[in-house]
């Protein structure tokens, strides 16, 4: 609770330079920002005694426009501390605190920023708060951390960018020494079209097992789907030798206007070394999104998880994910 006090005690020292100038501005440039990721799940089958209602990710934060390109950003991120299925406490966490500046084509990000490994997946994904795109939800990487980041549009369709963090995640400000370096670029060939491809080193420096991420997503999208499909490796992942895996990922959504959407994901995460193969899986996940308003999103979907193991059963989930989003 402690921890927890002092995290937002940082936050607020931190936002409140930003607030105080926008309650001086006549046109304030300020935005709150809250989201709310919850949902109601039950299991079927062998797993019916799993059930409950969850609230996933809280995210509170401001951003304010300055002069000369000039943004500030500070988000709080109340979640679970681990994977783990007997620990309901939240922890508070510093998610972004940021400054960034942008002029023309360029934009340099620094401080604790999200990296570049999967972000553009999770958004061209587009339901975040149901389930992370599969780099995410299978840990092959953080989604922010503390360093500097820089993007550069070269042409109408093309943009490079590159990264360097500590590699610990937002998490872990500094644990121990070794950096991260990515590089990427998306590539947009025509319109609704969009290549994406990325690849970092993330030093360790007790063992020397660096660990290597790979990631490239194609995708179309127009006014009435979108499909897209992703495949990722990761070698040495968690810095240990030869655990390297690699995750296939194909997903879709048909609109149906413009609050209403069908959608559908099959995921493949399959180990290259047999000793590592505790988490290969199929998963397949489909369902609907319903927008009520202006601020609120629900999502009924139903999941399989097939184990690669043979003498494991799979696994069938009834969820109900929900949005709040400011």
């Amino acid at each position: 609770m402690k921890i927890i006090k002092n995290r937002i005690l940082l936050l607020v020292l931190i936002l409140l330079p930003f607030i105080s100038v926008a309650n001086n501005d006549d046109q304030p440039k300020g935005n709150a920002i809250i989201q709310i990721f919850s949902n109601f799940h039950t299991g079927l089958f062998e797993q019916n005694d799993i059930r409950g209602f969850e609230m996933e990710r809280c995210y509170l934060g401001y951003e304010y426009k300055l002069n000369n390109g000039l943004l500030a950003k500070a988000v709080m991120d109340i979640g679970a501390p681990a994977a783990t299925t007997d620990d309901y406490n939240r922890l508070a966490y510093i998610k972004f605190a940021q400054i960034s500046w942008t002029r023309n084509n360029f934009n340099l990000q620094a401080g604790i920023i999200p990296t570049l490994l999967f972000g553009t997946q999770d958004k061209f994904w587009g339901y975040r708060y149901v389930m992370q795109s599969v780099q995410g939800e299978y840990k092959f990487g953080n989604s922010a951390d503390l360093g500097i980041s820089t993007s550069y549009k070269i042409a109408d369709w093309i943009s490079a960018d590159a990264i360097i963090v500590n590699g610990e995640g937002y998490k872990k400000i500094q644990k121990k020494d070794g950096l991260l370096y990515g590089l990427g670029t998306t590539i947009e060939p025509i319109k609704g079209m969009m290549i994406r491809l990325y690849a970092n080193i993330n030093e360790d420096a007790v063992r020397l097992n660096n660990t290597t991420n790979y990631a490239m997503l194609l995708g179309y999208k127009n006014k009435t789907f979108s499909i897209g499909a992703e495949y990722n490796m990761v070698r040495n992942l968690k810095f240990i030798a030869n655990n390297d895996k690699e995750a296939l990922s194909v997903y879709g959504t048909l609109f149906l206007g413009e609050k209403n959407k069908l959608f559908a994901r099959v995921d493949k995460i399959e180990s290259l070394n047999e000793l590592y193969q505790v988490d290969d899986e199929i998963g397949i996940i489909f369902g609907s999104e319903f927008k009520i308003g202006k601020y609120i999103n629900l999502a009924p979907n139903f999941r399989i998880y097939i184990p690669a193991e043979n003498n494991l059963n799979n696994k069938y989930m009834l969820y109900l994910s929900a949005r709040f989003n400011i």
